[in-house]
């Protein structure tokens, strides 16, 4: 029992650590790219929160839907779609915005390679 709720402390403790950095790799995203603007940190925070939501509940119908168009392709679209989750957050959110599609295709590249090296660093990471 004991070990279970262990597990269950540093899992969490996993996952509010990758979201601060998704949050502070959306201002960089921002600070390096000026398609991208974000006012402010708490709403970095609220950004990463929604592009994770919409990324575990959308995407995948997403990915579903235009399988088609993502074979013919070869997967060149999925950019697409993550660029829509991007965009999309942006106009849930305030004080988060991207200036057109465009800016929503390269600010998400830019935020995926960001969140590939949280994921492998993380992950090297030994939560104790």
């Amino acid at each position: 029992m004991v070990l279970w709720s262990t597990h269950v402390k540093l899992n969490a403790m996993k996952l509010i650590f990758k979201w601060l950095l998704s949050a502070a790799a959306l201002l960089c995203v921002a600070y390096l790219y000026d398609g991208v603007m974000v006012s402010s940190f708490f709403t970095a925070l609220l950004a990463a929160l929604v592009i994770g939501l919409f990324n575990m509940v959308l995407r995948p119908v997403l990915v579903l839907l235009t399988l088609p168009v993502t074979l013919v392709t070869l997967g060149l679209f999925l950019f697409v779609i993550n660029a829509l989750m991007f965009w999309a957050a942006s106009g849930v959110l305030g004080g988060f915005q991207v200036r057109d599609f465009g800016a929503a295709l390269l600010g998400s590249l830019i935020y995926s390679v960001f969140g590939m090296l949280i994921d492998a660093a993380v992950e090297r990471r030994r939560f104790k």
